[in-house]
Order: C-alpha cells, then structure tokens, then sequence
C-alpha cells in the first residue's frame, strides 16, 4: 500500500479512535509517572482464565505494512470472535501518536518503542513479558529489552538496510566504454561507489539512448519531507556512530566526539549531486517520490531497507523494476577497511504490552501475539506478505521470506563481512535528529556550512542526553 494512501487510513481510524476513546485522562505526556491501579499493573503472563474476555489495540509503527496488519485483525477477529483494532502512524509520527492514543482512555493495549531509549521513556507502561508464550519462541534473549530480570519489550522483525541497487542497470553501464567498473562487484568501498555515481551522473542522457532507460540521477531525491528525512537523520548517521563506537570499544555514549562525521558529509554530499533533483529541492521531496523514482528506473541507487521489498515489488504500485532487477549493497563512507563492511542490521521494533490495559485485555493482547507467531495465517503474512526475517523458532518450519534484499544481506554474511550495527537506538531523542535533520536540510540549501550539521550532532547529543537523564 502506498503511504499517500496509509495516510488516509490513519484519519479514519484515527476518527474512529475518536470515537471508541470515551474519555482523556488530562495527561499531556503519556510517557511520564502514572499511578497505578489494583488491576492494571498486573503481570503480562497471568493465567488464561482471562482470556477470550479482553480486546486488542495495536499501534502500529509500519505504514507500508499497514494493509498486512489490518488482514491479520480480521482473520484472528474471525477465528477467535476476540476484537483486535490497528491503528497505523504514518511516517514520521510515531512518538506524538503514541502519546496521544495513551492519553485516552482505550489506550492501546499493543505498541512499539524503537530501543533502549524508548523503552526509557515508556517503561512505566511495559508489562513483563518473561513468563508470556511469544517470549518463549524468541530464537535468543538478545532480542529481548530487559530492566533487570524483567522483560519489557520483545523484537519481532529483523530488518536490514544499505543501499539498493538496480542490477540491470549497472550490469548495462559495465559494458559501456570507459565504464569506471567492469563488475558490480568491485563497489567494495566509498570512492569507487563515488566513482561510479559521477560517471552514471555525468553520462545519464547516454545511458538512456543506449539502453533505453529514463535515468534522471545517479541517487533517488534525498527527500527532508517527513516521509523521507529519517532514512539520513537516523539510518545514514547511524554510520559514523557505529564507527566511532567500534573505534572506542564502546555501545554507547552521553557524548559523542564526531570522529567521522567528515565520512558522514561524504556520502550525504554524493546523495545530494549525484540526484534525480537540485539540493534546493529537498525540502517538500517525499519517501513515495523516492521510491518511484527507483521503482520507474530514473534513477540507480536508493537507500533503504528490506522492508521496501513488498512495495517495489507491489504489482498494484507500477513500476517497472521486478525483484531480479535489484539488490543491496553496504553505505560506504570512506572508513578505512570498511572493504569487509556488510549491510545495516539490527531491529528498531520492540513489541510492548500495555501494562496499565486491564488484566482481560492483556491477555487477548499476549493471546493474539501468540497466535500471529505460530497460526499458518500469522507465519504466512509475517513472512510472505510483509516480508520480514524474525527472531522466532516458529519460523524455522517453512516460513522465510521470499526477499532479495535479505538473500544479499544473508550473501554479505555468508561472505564474512561484519554487519553494521544500529546503534541509533542509542540516538538521545527524537530531538536531537531533528535537529540534524534541520542542520542536513540547510546544509543542502546552502543556507548553512556543515559547521552546523556538526553542532547539531555533538552539542546535540550531550545536550538531549543530559536532558533524558536528569
């Protein structure tokens, strides 16, 4: 489903939301302290007599697996009689629609939080999963967010991004005089993947006579629209954390130094010449605009992650590319060694019960889980519709994503390059890459020198970190 479209569903079930809420609490910040109650702090595994008595209410982070989600409430609804109800963020919006669907009195009973910082935040309303069905399916306990022994916040998808490629594409401009590689293969690092860029750039309007493409950049617009800035505010500079982190032999920090964000204006200066469109530009671009652009081939590169697989592969969307036609690739930077880098993977997906949601509907919400993670309906769409790779042992029986982009992710791996880990869970706030999305906005402008993309990042950082953790 289109986001254009997910938008649409987000004010109607928003609407609906309306509705069903009978009531607002007063709080404004659904993340701080809240009293608790006889009932609503009870424990996430309390036994099944509470079953088939309580409802769902699931806050959906995904827009592009909306409609999947959506599907799977009404089978379960229809096998079960149990109600389930998503609702779905759209882009870019997850944290203020959380606070104000927790602020109302049918709160969701199911929401996500992105990692250890988030689970700061929404700790207080995280019922402890230890004892529940779906936590004894996880594969390992390091996908599990803990406070203690206690066990809060359960991943379910194993994602993975970099940069997406059309093979086609390049494998045509390999047997082009004067090509820069003879082999996709030999982009291993970030000046032959700049190499490369300029030279497609610079001969687009030839690449296009010769093999008939409608090539208008190198790279997809790196849209600021808020569909889009999240792909360069969190997943590009989780780059230069992640080496800084490695460098420092630690997993985190209350200050970062900014050891490479001279690596970080590399890429992002390559992503806003070698484009479809003017950096002055990018300000309204959009998440959608990007991916047609890939999906129509007017462009060979595109940063993103596996979960576009379903979209640009979405006969309903009509593009041209088909799943042979593309792969992915690692973001280099220009770290050194960065030859045995492999693609961005981790989980920024975290399953939490409302633990302030009666004793009734924790158990439909913890019953509903359980069945999306062992029912053939659950597997098959977990899997084949979404397209996600899971921390679960009940995937092991046949249900692995048909996906190309996690086969190259698998491929990297088999290969023995070190995945990069997201360490952008570790990012201080959605304030702080605000502000750097803002920074990377006027430094593409050019109403800005990169002196403020560092300021954003650095001061930023110790800034937002202290401010969390007063």
């Amino acid at each position: 489903m289109k986001r254009k479209l997910v938008s649409l569903l987000l004010v109607v079930a928003m609407t609906a939301g309306m509705v069903a809420g009978c009531g607002d609490n007063g709080s404004s910040d659904a993340s701080s302290d809240a009293s608790s109650s006889s009932d609503s702090s009870s424990d996430a595994s309390a036994d099944n007599s509470a079953a088939g008595s309580g409802k769902v209410y699931y806050l959906n982070f995904k827009p592009e697996q909306d409609e999947a989600w959506q599907d799977l409430a009404e089978a379960y609804t229809a096998e079960t009689g149990v109600e389930v109800t998503v609702l779905t963020a759209a882009d870019g919006t997850y944290e203020s629609t959380l606070k104000s669907e927790m602020a109302k009195e049918q709160a969701p009973t199911l929401f996500q939080v992105n990692g250890p910082v988030g689970l700061a935040s929404w700790k207080d309303y995280c019922a402890d999963l230890s004892g529940s069905e779906v936590f004894s399916h996880l594969t390992s306990e390091d996908y599990a967010l803990k406070d203690g022994d206690s066990v809060l916040g359960i991943a379910y998808v194993i994602e993975t991004y970099g940069i997406i490629y059309n093979k086609s594409i390049l494998e045509d401009y390999c047997t082009m005089d004067n090509a820069v590689i003879a082999s996709v293969d030999e982009i291993n690092n970030f000046d032959t993947l700049k190499a490369v860029a300029d030279d497609i750039q610079a001969r687009k309007d030839e690449i296009n006579e010769q093999f008939g493409y409608s090539l208008m950049g190198a790279f997809t617009s790196a849209g600021m629209d808020s569909s889009s800035d999240w792909r360069f505010k969190t997943h590009l500079a989780n780059l230069p954390i992640y080496y800084e982190y490695q460098a420092d032999g630690i997993g985190s920090t209350d200050a970062i130094k900014g050891t490479y964000l001279d690596n970080y204006k590399k890429i992002w200066d390559l992503y806003i010449t070698d484009s479809t469109c003017e950096p002055g530009l990018l300000s309204s671009k959009t998440g959608d605009e990007a991916e047609s652009e890939f999906g129509m081939e007017e462009a060979v590169f595109y940063q993103n992650g596996t979960w576009e697989y379903g979209n640009l592969t979405n006969p309903d969307n009509g593009y041209i590319v088909t799943a042979d036609d593309f792969s992915m690739m690692p973001i280099y930077i220009g770290v050194e060694g960065e030859e045995n880098q492999g693609l961005c993977t981790g989980s920024e997906n975290y399953w939490c019960v409302n633990s302030k949601a009666s004793a009734e509907d924790q158990q439909a919400t913890l019953d509903f889980l359980n069945w999306v993670v062992t029912s053939d309906a659950g597997r098959d769409s977990i899997a084949n519709t979404m397209g996600f790779t899971t921390p679960f042992d009940t995937f092991a029986d046949g249900y692995t994503a048909d996906n190309c982009l996690i086969q190259a992710d698998q491929a990297y791996t088999a290969a023995g390059k070190t995945p990069v880990t997201w360490c952008f869970t570790t990012m201080p706030s959605e304030t702080w890459k605000d502000g750097v999305g803002s920074a990377l906005l006027e430094y593409a402008q050019g109403t800005a020198d990169w002196d403020g993309v560092v300021s954003a990042f650095v001061d930023g950082w110790a800034t937002e970190y202290q401010a969390a953790n007063e």
